[in-house]
């Protein structure tokens, strides 16, 4: 956090960010200039907070998505959230509900990303028969639609800095973040995260089989139901203030599970620790590159993600072979 607040296009010292931080938790007094205490508290501090936020949120949202569908592979928008909360945005951008009510394009992500969870939700349960595999199939369709929809829109949107905005959104970002993100963001993903690690020893005994769950006293269906709850709304949330950042809830919790073992009671809350760090190492980098201007930080974890997918999937497919 030191390291990223003193870094940027204007460089504050590490000796006057290390007082700037001291004084704002109420710790001694601050020498620095107001400028650059105004960079801090106003500009850096709440970026990075919610790039720890954020990150937290995908890396808790892939570790339940992997356990729920059995699968490392799984991240958090398998089932098509991340992208009915960009449909939303993108629908705010290009309606310009969003230059008429600040709050318009966080707002209708967040219904976006909702309302899929209960389209895809409602298409598995035709026939009152769910299934995990029924629920992903549909995830990956309706994502895709979604995903032609919005491409449509960018395409036939005739205000070009519209598109300009709808593009930068999609490739993810944390550069207009002011306290009011964070403090809006920060209930509803500590209230998912919460109940994700509540339920981690329940999500154990589902990644065993459900039968072996049910078995042991676990209501299979609720507590399944109340986990993807969980992780859409902390994925929906995610993608409401930052946009679609890909890659993270893949990378964190399986990296993670490498070191630590399967235990969700441990997985689940480093893998809150571990995105939050992720998050903000890679949106220092991005503001660090190419500055003073800087990349969406979608860009930068994409760049980590998909070497690390692929490996993923070779390694995955020589096991497979083995056996």
């Amino acid at each position: 956090m030191v390291t990223a607040v003193a870094l940027g296009p204007y460089t504050i010292p590490f000796s006057n960010t290390a007082d700037i931080l001291l004084h704002q938790f109420g710790i001694g007094e601050v020498s620095a200039p107001e400028a650059e205490q105004a960079i801090v508290a106003s500009i850096r501090l709440p970026r990075i907070a919610l790039a720890l936020i954020v990150g937290a949120a995908l890396g808790v949202a892939g570790a339940v998505m992997q356990g729920l569908f059995r699968n490392p592979m799984a991240d958090p928008g398998i089932i098509g959230v991340s992208a009915g909360g960009a449909l939303g945005a993108i629908i705010a951008i290009s309606s310009g509900a969003q230059a008429a009510f600040v709050l318009a394009l966080p707002a209708m992500s967040f219904a976006g990303a909702g309302g899929t969870l209960a389209l895809v939700y409602a298409i598995a349960s035709v026939g009152g028969r769910f299934s995990m595999s029924a629920l992903l199939l549909c995830g990956v369709a309706v994502g895709a639609f979604i995903a032609a929809i919005i491409s449509a829109i960018i395409l036939f949107t005739e205000n070009l800095e519209a598109q300009r905005d709808m593009l930068f959104w999609l490739a993810g970002g944390l550069d207009a973040t002011r306290w009011g993100d964070v403090h809006l963001s920060l209930p509803f993903i500590a209230f998912g995260v919460a109940i994700s690690v509540f339920l981690s020893r329940d999500l154990n005994l589902l990644m065993v089989s459900e039968d072996e769950a049910r078995s042991l006293g676990v209501r299979v269906g609720l507590t399944r139901n109340t986990l993807l709850a969980a992780a859409s709304l902390i994925t929906g949330t995610a993608v409401a203030f930052s946009g679609t950042i890909a890659f993270v809830g893949l990378i964190v919790p399986h990296a993670l599970r490498l070191i630590t073992g399967a235990d969700n009671r441990v997985l689940v809350p480093l893998s809150a620790l571990g995105g939050g760090v992720f998050m903000l190492a890679a949106d220092t980098l991005a503001r660090m590159v190419i500055s003073p201007a800087e990349v969406s930080v979608g860009i930068i974890t994409a760049l980590v993600g998909a070497p690390f997918f692929l490996m993923l999937l070779a390694r995955n497919k020589a096991r497979a072979s083995m056996l």
